[in-house]
């Protein structure tokens, strides 16, 4: 078993390596959830009725209809 973990005598290399990619794999997948959860309440935010009816007959249609 401490053959497999010196891996020939490069371990020096190769753990280190396993864990820069393990960590930028997890920082990359932490600040993805990080923005999807961020563009999901900026979507929220746009879809609320609140700011549907903020925008309701203030157009040239409203204007043009009379």
């Amino acid at each position: 078993m401490l053959e497999f973990f010196a891996m020939g005598g490069y371990a020096a290399y190769v753990w280190p390596s396993w864990l820069i990619g393990g960590a930028l794999i997890l920082i990359v997948s932490l600040e993805s959830r990080r923005r999807l959860k961020s563009a999901e309440r900026k979507l929220a935010q746009l879809s609320a009725p609140d700011a549907a009816s903020r925008g309701a007959g203030t157009g040239r249609d409203s204007q043009d209809a009379r």
